[in-house]
């Protein structure tokens, strides 16, 4: 790499840095290329990135972001995940490093907190933010079609009785 690359990828990094909310940083060694590929469908496919990375590079990237604190993990053949839904990243990585020993997370960061391994894979666990949207909506439509429900009856109940008086006069 040249100079002017290295700029690029310097550049590059930092706005991957600055974009999200979630990163995660993985070991990759021993990976082949079909399995990395596999790996980055499956990200793009939960909304996520997952880009191999230049250690010192990086490190430089890291700088004056809010994920700096995870300078120390790059050491190795490393690889970050990365996701604007701080889960989506995490959750690929998961699951993607259960199936496969040779990918090994590292550690994570969410926002200017630094996670461990266990801490990654607990921030694996929690639902995505589609899926918080997507209770929120329910619990707050249920309460209105139970109000709905309830002004109905009463309104039946009252044509019924109505009904039932006036088939009565009929009758007589």
């Amino acid at each position: 790499m040249n100079r002017d690359e290295k700029q690029q990828f310097v550049a590059e990094m930092r706005e991957v840095f600055e974009g999200a909310e979630g990163v995660i940083v993985t070991q990759y060694k021993g990976l082949t290329v079909a399995e990395i590929t596999a790996l980055r469908a499956q990200m793009r496919q939960a909304g996520a990135g997952f880009k191999v990375t230049k250690n010192r590079l990086t490190r430089l990237a890291l700088e004056g972001t809010k994920f700096a604190n995870l300078a120390d993990y790059f050491t190795g053949p490393t690889a970050i995940a990365y996701s604007a839904d701080p889960a989506a990243a995490a959750k690929v990585a998961a699951n993607f490093a259960k199936a496969n020993e040779k990918l090994v997370l590292v550690a994570g960061g969410l926002g200017e907190q630094v996670l461990d391994e266990q801490g990654v894979k607990a921030l694996a666990e929690l639902p995505s933010i589609d899926e918080l949207r997507a209770k929120l909506v329910g619990m707050i439509q249920t309460p209105a079609q139970r109000i709905a429900t309830l002004t109905s009856k009463p309104a039946a109940q009252i044509a019924q009785v109505l009904k039932a008086y006036a088939d009565k006069g009929e009758a007589a």
